[in-house]
């Protein structure tokens, strides 16, 4: 869908951690081209890296540095406990939003 970029922003960082844990290790390329191919088609790149900035930074993620036959060495990003927390957290508010929205329309 189209245009959803600004609605994204507030739940980006939930959705890329849950793409790292189902990949079990991952790179930002490969992010990109799955969120895109679920149909954000918004999504960039430059975004992705600054999410997973963003979740380094926060102590969310492990990264390991690796050389790439195709160019330079990529960052390959795996979720760790306090990113299993955080996206249990995410889940949990994104499941309340879900059903008060819902009672919101409803009425």
């Amino acid at each position: 869908m189209e245009k959803m970029t600004e609605l994204l922003k507030g739940v980006l960082e939930g959705v890329v951690l849950q793409v790292i844990k189902n990949k079990g290790e991952t790179y930002g390329y490969i992010i990109t081209s799955d969120l895109i191919e679920l149909g954000f088609e918004d999504i960039v790149e430059g975004t992705i890296y600054a999410v997973l900035l963003r979740l380094e930074k926060k102590g969310l993620v492990e990264t390991e540095k690796r050389k790439s036959d195709l160019g330079p060495a990529r960052k390959f990003y795996s979720i760790n406990a306090e990113g299993e927390k955080y996206l249990a957290d995410f889940w949990h508010k994104l499941n309340f939003l879900e059903s008060q929205l819902a009672k919101i329309r409803e009425n």
